[in-house]
């Protein structure tokens, strides 16, 4: 080895220290990597509090960590996941980051009132906020709670209130009802606190409940309840409209409108009622009063004291009674209390629009659109039946409009007998205007093949016509062509002149191709007008044919000697 390095110049000494060295870095990088990867998240979305106890822990444990995203993450290795799961579940870790009544759980023997209080109050906002993230759509929480102020003073008592600020999990909404119930919970959860004094916020600041709807008679604006309220009723009343009219007129035929009109104005109302005609007795009162008696007679000793004194005769008697009654009467009263709703109806404003159907008389040659308007009879029922269903009360002034104009899909409507504007013709249709029935498929078929003869018959009437000029040309007995055919010796002279000229003019047709444009649309407009003509038929051409005849006119351009193949091999089909 040591030769072997003596041997090397310093130049590769260089490069095998380098290699060497790359290797080196790169199994440790590799195993570097390898250990990184095997690193597993052990609980996610943590907070501050929640993960530094998480790492005290892993520290005391020995366990190696990861922390990243900012601490709201810790990774340990996989082979001790499930250990340090089990191990910070059982001191209670993660927490949501606020502590509840465990706080308590060290007794403060030195802690004043005011601590005590503050204590307590920050158990019960960290329980709320663990019970309102159990909810499914909650991804975090935090409660705000104050309690309710007492005082002798009626003015200076204040209610106790509460702020939730939640946190939605990505891809979840929190209905309506659910709002509910988080200040309902919140509510039930403190005591003296109305669930209308619980504020929820999400973390963009939108408020999701919606406070108390006060009273409209003070002037104020309507809240988004009583809008949502209103649009409701109206939303109800249409459906029974469309429901009920739908069967009778179609649902394309009518179109209805609702505006309610609703007082927000909630209270109670007392009423008492006397009845002078019926009186009962409320109270009877009687007194009895007696005064006077006989007077003692005879000397004082021992003989008026025995038990059995000697009679001796009365002096005299005085004695007074008198007796009073007090009768008292009440008419009879009748006492009623009624609490009055927020939202009664107030007033109701209905209308309904009603198509018309069309008739169609013919005038001449053309259709004479006629609207008939319903009769009143079917708008008299429309009108019983809208007032039934809607509860409709003139008393109270509600307002019913039913009118009947033609709608535009009416005015739009097409004679019979004419194809619809918007609607294209199917193929296979007969098409009207004609001496006699033609079918669109048969008039684009015949179309197009029309377009090939003419122009076809144009390119060799063009260039015939040069070939007379330029002189009679011999074509000897066989001739190669395009493809390997050869041309028989006994093609006629017309024929052989006919090629030639084509073979000729192939190699200057793009040249030439300008020019013959505007002759052969001439000679094309002529054979049309006779062709149609001869057929006693409108000049039709349809979008098929111009496509067919453009595509072969560029044929013709692209490849002249193959179209002067074909061409011959018409003219000798008709020869033969």
């Amino acid at each position: 080895m040591t030769k072997i390095l003596e041997n090397l110049s310093t130049r590769q000494r260089i490069t095998i220290a380098i290699v060497t060295i790359a290797v080196g870095a790169g199994l440790y990088s590799l195993v570097q990597w390898r250990k990184e990867t095997d690193f597993h998240p052990l609980f996610t979305g943590l907070s501050s509090e929640d993960a530094n106890g998480i790492v005290q822990k892993l520290k005391e444990s020995g366990v190696e960590y990861r922390l990243p995203e900012g601490g709201g993450t810790v990774l340990v290795p996989s082979s001790k996941l499930a250990d340090a799961r089990l191990t910070m579940a059982g001191i209670g870790l993660p927490k949501s980051g606020r502590i509840g009544f465990e706080l308590f759980d060290k007794v403060n023997l030195g802690a004043t009132e005011f601590t005590e209080h503050i204590n307590y109050r920050r158990a019960l906002e960290g329980e709320l906020e663990r019970t309102v993230m159990a909810l499914a759509e909650v991804e975090t929480a935090r409660v705000h709670l104050t309690f309710p102020k007492d005082s002798v003073f009626l003015e200076a008592q204040q209610p106790a209130k509460a702020s939730v600020l939640i946190r939605i999990r990505p891809g979840a909404r929190l209905a309506p009802q659910n709002v509910v119930a988080i200040t309902h919970l919140v509510g039930s959860a403190v005591e003296g606190l109305s669930p209308d004094a619980v504020s929820v916020l999400d973390m963009n600041g939108n408020l999701l409940n919606r406070p108390k709807q006060a009273a409209l008679g003070d002037g104020s604006e309507p809240s988004a309840a009583t809008l949502d309220y209103r649009h409701q009723v109206e939303t109800e009343v249409l459906a029974k409209i469309y429901a009920t009219l739908s069967p009778l007129l179609g649902a394309e035929k009518f179109r209805a409108g609702v505006s309610v009109e609703c007082d927000f104005t909630g209270g109670e109302q007392s009423e008492e009622i006397f009845d002078p005609a019926h009186s009962v007795m409320v109270s009877s009162q009687r007194t009895d009063d007696s005064t006077g008696g006989a007077s003692a007679a005879g000397v004082p000793g021992t003989a008026s004291t025995l038990p059995r004194p000697a009679s001796r005769p009365s002096t005299g008697s005085n004695k007074s009674v008198r007796t009073t009654e007090n009768v008292i009467y009440q008419s009879s009263r009748t006492v009623k209390k009624t609490r009055l709703p927020a939202g009664t109806l107030r007033k109701m404003s209905l209308a309904v629009l009603v198509d018309q159907d069309v008739t169609w008389e013919k005038d001449k040659n053309a259709y004479k659109r006629v609207l008939v308007p319903p009769s009143p009879e079917k708008l008299k029922v429309i009108r019983d039946l809208v007032a039934g269903i809607t509860g409709f009360s003139q008393e109270r002034g509600d307002q019913l409009v039913i009118e009947t104009l033609p709608f535009e899909t009416t005015l739009l409507l097409e004679p019979p007998g004419q194809p619809a504007s918007a609607a294209p013709a199917k193929p296979g249709s007969p098409i009207s205007g004609l001496p006699f029935p033609v079918n669109q498929k048969t008039l684009m078929i015949g179309g197009g093949a029309l377009a090939g003869v003419i122009v076809l018959g144009i390119l060799f009437a063009v260039r015939r016509k040069r070939s007379k000029k330029s002189g009679s040309v011999e074509m000897p007995g066989q001739s190669n062509l395009p493809g390997g055919h050869q041309l028989p010796a006994s093609i006629s002279p017309v024929k052989s002149a006919a090629h030639a000229a084509a073979l000729s003019a192939s190699s200057n047709v793009e040249s030439q191709f300008e020019s013959q444009l505007a002759e052969r649309d001439a000679l094309q407009a002529q054979m049309d007008a006779q062709t149609l003509s001869s057929l006693k038929l409108a000049p039709v051409i349809t979008k098929k044919a111009e496509v067919l005849a453009k595509h072969l006119r560029e044929k013709i351009a692209k490849e002249p000697d193959i179209s002067v193949q074909v061409l011959r091999t018409w003219i000798r089909e008709d020869e033969g």
